[in-house]
């Protein structure tokens, strides 16, 4: 899978912070939960926020390899700079010639994706179902053609889980359902470069609530990953075309709502066939013939 050639340092916090002393962790969750207020409040305020003493941002920043504060927070705000780039004509290629060579290409992307599914590690996902399994309430979010992977997990969980998963802001403002997210549930983030501010916002509220955090996303340094309790990836850019792929965010979904579904055993099974029940009785599907 591609890797940026420096990681953020948000990711170097995040990558650091089981190594860290309890109280230096604390400050580094606060940095990666309110990393906009870390590159334009002082560290004295930040300090008084945060409950901590303003030398501990100094301890954290030299924990993680920076010679101090400022130098860290110099870094986090060249980090939030807004990229300048196309982020899909830049993956276009000039067609090729040939008689073949449309199929060519059709050949070579739907290789290219058997090869990312074979890639996706299996325990990371039966793992982050099993922290659904437990959750009092599922959130799912994906912006723009990440939506289209949200929709189809929040379906696929609602089949069974009715009354327990939801969309963040299908029902209205995100920012309503942001301040709703509470301890005991997951939300899941599902992103791919160019990331979007809004799955950011999700991650950090998410991160505020004491809610588990899995990421679903196509590097470790990603936005949504940062601070997650599961990271999924997925290979975005390795498929040709001018668009990134999304089948293994697609794979890694459905798998994730097939083992929901097994943990919940028979309870799981009768939801699911009161759900059926009630489709048919509204008709909803075309009668078979024959």
């Amino acid at each position: 899978m591609a890797e940026p050639a420096k990681s953020s340092p948000l990711s170097e916090l995040r990558i650091a912070l089981p190594s860290l002393p309890m109280r230096l962790q604390e400050v580094g969750r606060f940095v990666a939960a309110n990393d906009y207020d870390a590159t334009t409040r002082s560290m004295r305020d930040l300090a008084a926020v945060a409950g901590a003493d303003p030398a501990a941002f100094t301890r954290l920043a030299k924990a993680i390899g920076y010679s101090g504060w400022d130098e860290l927070r110099a870094a986090l705000t060249e980090a939030r700079r807004p990229l300048q780039l196309a982020p899909f004509s830049v993956r276009a290629k000039s067609r090729r010639h040939g008689p073949n060579a449309d199929v060519a290409l059709v050949t070579d992307k739907l290789d290219a994706e058997a090869a990312g599914l074979l890639r996706i590690p299996a325990q990371p996902i039966a793992e982050a179902a099993r922290a659904l399994h437990i959750a009092k309430r599922i959130w799912i979010t994906g912006y723009r053609s990440c939506r289209s992977v949200a929709e189809l997990l929040n379906y696929e969980l609602r089949l069974f889980r009715p009354d327990q998963v939801q969309i963040v802001g299908g029902s209205g403002p995100d920012d309503l359902d942001l301040g709703a997210f509470r301890p005991g549930e997951a939300v899941i983030v599902i992103g791919f470069l160019p990331y979007t501010h809004a799955s950011v916002r999700v991650v950090q509220a998410a991160y505020r609530a004491g809610a588990t955090l899995i990421a679903i996303a196509d590097s470790v340094a990603a936005p949504m990953a940062e601070g997650a309790d599961h990271v999924l990836l997925f290979e975005a850019a390795s498929s040709p075309g001018f668009f990134p792929s999304l089948t293994g965010a697609i794979a890694i979904a459905q798998s994730l709502a097939a083992v929901t579904f097994s943990l919940g055993g028979t309870a799981a099974k009768k939801r699911l066939q009161d759900t059926e029940v009630r489709l048919a009785a509204a008709s909803t599907y075309v009668s078979e013939k024959g």
